[in-house]
Formats: C-alpha cells, sequence, structure tokens
C-alpha cells in the first residue's frame, strides 16, 4: 500500500459512488474490472489498479468516433463494458465506473479539443474540427488529482502515427499536442470541467 490508497481531499470523496450513467455497482462493470485486474498481485496499490484499468478500456474497446448513439442507454457504462467498440465519451465514463468500483474517486470531465489531423469524412460529417465535449477522467490517487483520456487504443495510434496515451499513475495522459511526425494534433480549446455523472437527460 502507498500513500496513494490515503490522504483523499475532500473535494473527491462525491466521486466514488454510483451513478445513473456511471455504473460503478453493476455486475457488468465488477466483471470488467476483475477481468482487468487479473494478473495484478495481492496487495496491489491504487496506482497499480488504476494503470491497468486505463490500459484495459483504452485497450480492449477500439476506438471509432463512428460507434455514436442517440439513445441513453448506450452511454450506460454497464452497457459499454461489452462494447467492442465506442468513441470518447463512453470509454471516460467506463473508466470512471471501473475506478469507482475499486474505490478510486473518478470524475467525468469534458473538453473542447480541436483535431488538426481529422480525416476529411469525419470533418465533413461534423462539419467542423473541433470535437464539442470530448470526454476525459479526473482521477484522485491520494491527494493528487490525474486527467487521463483513455480515447485512442494502441493499435490505432501505431496506424496513423499518434503518440500513444500512457498513463504511468504520476502525470496526465491526455491527447498530444503533436503527433510522431511533429505535425500539430491535438488542441485542447476549452475545459467544461468535472462532473458526478454524464450530463445527459435528467441526470
Amino acid at each position: 500500500m502507498d500513500k496513494s490508497d490515503h490522504d483523499l481531499p475532500a473535494e473527491a470523496e462525491r466521486y466514488v459512488m454510483p451513478a445513473r450513467f456511471v455504473e460503478s455497482d453493476s455486475l457488468e462493470v465488477q466483471g470488467f474490472v476483475r477481468s482487468a485486474l487479473r494478473d495484478l498481485p495481492v496487495g496491489a496499490t491504487n496506482r497499480d489498479k488504476a494503470i491497468r484499468l486505463f490500459e484495459a478500456v483504452r485497450d480492449d474497446i477500439r476506438y471509432d468516433p463512428y460507434c455514436f448513439a442517440l439513445d441513453e442507454d448506450s452511454y450506460r457504462a454497464s452497457r459499454i463494458a461489452g462494447a467492442e467498440a465506442a468513441f470518447c465519451v463512453p470509454k471516460a465514463i467506463l473508466l470512471a465506473a471501473c475506478l469507482r468500483a475499486v474505490g478510486i474517486p473518478a470524475a467525468l470531465g469534458f473538453a473542447d479539443v480541436r483535431n488538426h489531423l481529422n480525416t476529411p469524412k469525419l470533418q465533413e460529417l461534423m462539419g467542423t474540427d473541433l470535437f464539442i465535449y470530448h470526454g476525459y477522467v479526473q482521477l484522485w490517487l491520494g491527494n493528487e488529482a490525474y486527467k487521463v483520456t483513455p480515447a485512442f487504443n494502441m493499435e490505432l495510434c501505431e496506424r496513423f502515427g499518434v503518440k500513444p496515451l500512457v498513463f504511468d499513475g504520476y502525470h496526465d495522459a491526455l491527447f498530444h499536442e503533436f503527433d510522431e511526425q511533429n505535425h500539430r494534433h491535438m488542441e485542447y480549446v476549452n475545459d467544461r470541467g468535472l462532473y458526478f455523472d454524464a450530463p445527459m437527460g435528467n441526470s
């Protein structure tokens, strides 16, 4: 056990409870967590668990910006846990649920992000290169907060020459400003703050 298991700030305490979409108490989420953590040794720290859960959500669910649903049930963590592919918001919801399921406080965060390497197909579909309400997660390990996005799986990063998003337990893991060829990649334009649950419908 390390100090990441103690000394939570007061602001973090509310982010350990299950919510309507961040269903940390669902059987599906708990099954996803068990599978992700199955190889960790007994006595693994919260930092170890956070890293492994980040990697599982990043890589076990392929990033696909075209997997966009309008029904609210598609944004429940219990549904996302069984998906083959999803975009940034569902993946952030699932990661927050997984972290809360093991007692690690996790809030949903949203930001507007400009993708300088957007594909023509996606830009035509969206009508812009600005991703509104890009989803990320803020988690707390001890009294330190970290912002992470599990959106891009490693295979996708390798295929498109994008620097992989790696969470080492001590630094943020947000989109990189430049790609592997030093071209402008992602630019955070506006942070919309933290949420206890996905701000959808009546939640």
